[in-house]
């Protein structure tokens, strides 16, 4: 049997600054080493000051996974040395005396596999390790303190993922959800990052470190099972160790043997006190909670009428959800709905095209409506659309601009169609005799005006025409 579990790392990128010090939590703005002080460079003479926000925070992604909360929780010394820790010791969590993590056991769902919760502990982040050099024979190791201290939430996971497909959408689920929750933004580079224990039966756990991404961990998780079950085949033994992914040959590589809890030598940390999580504190953050993705999608599709598949998309996704909830109606839901998830995310499919995207919520309402009232056909909404993400000028100047005005009037549409039937005579024929043909010539007619033709007049006049 093969088991898996996973310590899941995620910045909370929405902070404004640092776990145990004022400097900003984004460290991806300023130059190399430029965003430290002393309480963050760990300066002798220097005490920590924990920071509010990041409590609230973590136990909000606690309550969203089903977990218990504590009344108090406490804060640790894990004592190790790499170059990246400039304290030489780490601030986090752990369940010594009882649940004293900001986060106790809780679960999720996978599918129909349940995914139980170890803990959630906060804890700060360390530095960044920046390797040069073009060979292992030259290669130099820098250090970038910028990173140090940013808060960063831990979840443990129990050993309940069989196969590596599980751990890609449990991540994929939990990305979603940190998102939803307005707590981190897990797109930016090192926000979100996991190692996995890997064991089958018979073995000794083995941890995989330096993932880079969900799809490199999902290939990692499946080279180290095949790994372990050609040694287990062999009768040669599997020892707990820490290896690495190597991103280039697509392999696990050994880096040391695994640490114990014991040689970490954890002791309470005497600077920060016992902190009491107020039961008032946790009824706020309750009600202050955002809808939960699948409520999202139950409402989607309840009150709107839209698509189980795409209320699933929408839901998924914060960045079009927002967009969705403050554009539409009762009338234009579907319509939005459409527009976002058949054209908008094909234009703003990264995390850069959205930043520079100038399309708001009112533009999106104009569009549908525009659409439902026969002013604008599809097409031509998809081309305003465009437009409207690049330069974020308003509809009707774009409409104006760009000449995609609906062409309504009988008359000139009639002349089109007459000069459509004399060129398509064999469609013409075949039209009368099977009635669903017709579209053909419908296209015909909307590529002459550019997509602009109105389709149900462009159809009632054809079928007239035809007959």
């Amino acid at each position: 049997m093969t088991k898996i579990g996973l310590e899941i790392h995620c910045q909370l990128t929405k902070l404004e600054s640092k776990l145990f010090c004022p400097c900003k939590a984004n460290y991806r703005e300023s130059e190399i080493n430029s965003n430290i002080c002393p309480i963050c460079m760990g300066l002798p003479g220097t005490l920590p000051r924990l920071n509010q926000k990041a409590i609230e925070k973590a136990t909000l992604i606690a309550m969203a996974l089903n977990c218990s909360t504590p009344e108090k929780i406490a804060f640790f010394r894990k004592n190790y040395f790499y170059p990246d820790l400039p304290k030489n010791f780490q601030i986090t969590q752990l369940n010594i005396y009882g649940d004293t993590s900001v986060g106790g056991s809780g679960m999720i769902m996978v599918g129909d596999k349940k995914i139980r919760i170890t803990r959630i502990q906060l804890e700060e982040d360390p530095g960044r390790l920046i390797y040069e050099g073009s060979s292992s024979k030259n290669q130099i190791t820098l250090v970038d303190y910028n990173r140090a201290g940013t808060p960063l939430v831990e979840i443990v996971t129990e050993p309940d993922f069989e196969n590596p497909k599980q751990v890609r959408e449990f991540l994929t689920i939990l990305s979603n959800l940190l998102e939803n929750l307005d707590v981190s933004d897990p797109s930016l580079e090192g926000a979100m990052r996991a190692d996995a224990n890997v064991s089958i039966e018979g073995g000794n756990k083995v941890e995989i470190k330096n993932i880079g991404s969900f799809h490199d961990l999902e290939k990692a998780v499946h080279f180290e099972i095949t790994r372990q079950e050609s040694l287990h085949s062999r009768e040669i033994p599997i020892i707990q160790e820490t290896r690495h992914w190597d991103d280039k040959r697509k392999i696990t590589i050994s880096s040391r043997s695994k640490e114990e809890e014991l040689d970490y030598r954890y002791f309470l940390e005497g600077d920060i006190p016992w902190i009491r999580i107020e039961k008032d504190m946790q009824e706020k953050l309750k009600l202050e909670m955002p809808e939960s993705i699948s409520s999202k999608k139950e409402r989607y599709v309840k009150d709107y009428g839209i698509p189980d598949q795409v209320a699933n998309v929408l839901s998924l996704d914060k960045f079009y959800s927002d967009l969705f909830d403050k554009s539409h109606n009762e009338l234009n839901a579907k319509e939005v709905a459409n527009i976002i998830t058949t054209d908008l995310m094909g234009l703003v499919d990264t995390r850069e095209k959205r930043e520079i995207s100038k399309i708001n919520s009112t533009h999106l309402r104009d569009l549908a409506d525009a659409i439902h009232s026969g002013k604008l056909t599809r097409t031509s909404a998809k081309n305003a659309l465009y437009e409207i993400v690049k330069s974020g000028k308003e509809l009707s100047v774009v409409i104006s601009e760009l000449d995609l005005g609906n062409v309504s009037d009988e008359n000139e549409l009639l002349q089109i169609i007459k000069l459509v039937i004399s060129q398509e005579p064999q469609a013409v024929e075949q039209a009368k005799s099977n009635p669903q043909t017709i579209n053909f010539l419908v296209g015909k007619v909307m590529q002459k005006t550019k997509g602009k033709a109105d389709p149900k007049i462009t159809l009632n006049l054809l079928t007239k025409e035809i007959d």
